[in-house]
């Protein structure tokens, strides 16, 4: 009977937190759960059109978070922030052709897969979401530069880990193929040496970055942007 009992309870203790829920879901939320935050983004761009030919900077609430200080702290290169609260690499895809495309960008960098996973979607099938991104970009875009940030370590997902590991793999060997396609790994600078999420780097859930964390950021990025897009920032965008 206590065996029938702890058998009965175990679904509930794994998905109370205890033990993170893991299940592995086959398919991706509905986009459009997300229209409101991209009519807003079109709207601001109605009263004040984005520079052409700059950088868009796409992705989770982890890229949202940064949109205070991305454009001081990757200038003097000119960017875009467009990142929205909760997507996925799904989602990024599917709003391309409204919050990338229309501002005729020379480079986008995208940051994406961390709540793919946490969400139980497979490595392999973010993979496919951004080959499906890439896509989506090349029929208007085709000249254009693409960096990937790797997903992020964070402490209240380390249970995830081994699978966000495998995903930055998969994207890292996707951007290999092509030389358009850049692949930034951003996992050293906020692990310490004993490969355990640096625990000053985040806000009081331990998912979403401080001040500190974003500067790390800027320190892998930014020389990676510096050295492939400096060249045609002398090439001010020019307003629509």
């Amino acid at each position: 009977m206590r065996f029938r009992i702890a058998l009965t309870l175990l679904p509930a203790i794994v998905c109370s937190g205890i033990v993170p829920c893991m299940a592995a879901k086959s398919e991706y939320p509905d986009p459009k759960r997300f229209e409101a935050q991209i009519l807003a983004f079109e709207a601001k761009d109605k009263e004040q059109p984005p520079p052409r030919g700059a950088i868009v900077c796409i992705g989770s609430s982890s890229m949202k978070g940064w949109h205070e200080h991305i454009g001081e702290d990757l200038a003097p290169l000119t960017v875009i922030p467009r990142g929205f609260g909760g997507s996925d690499m799904n989602d990024a895809a599917y709003y391309a052709d409204r919050i990338v495309i229309p501002y005729a960008p020379r480079a986008i960098v995208i940051y994406e897969g961390d709540n793919d996973i946490a969400a139980g979607i497979a490595p392999e099938k973010v993979r496919d979401a951004f080959r499906e991104f890439v896509k989506s970009l090349r029929k208007r875009l085709p000249t254009a530069r693409i960096y990937v940030m790797s997903i992020k370590p964070s402490p209240s997902r380390w249970a995830f880990w081994p699978k966000m590991q495998e995903a930055n793999r998969l994207l890292a060997k996707e951007c290999s193929r092509n030389k358009r396609l850049k692949y930034v790994d951003i996992t050293a600078a906020m692990l310490d040496a004993g490969g355990q999420p640096l625990p000053d780097i985040f806000l009081a859930d331990n998912l979403h970055m401080n001040r500190k964390g974003y500067e790390l950021w800027r320190d892998v990025l930014r020389p990676v942007l510096m050295k492939s897009e400096l060249r045609y920032e002398k090439q001010k965008p020019v307003s629509r």
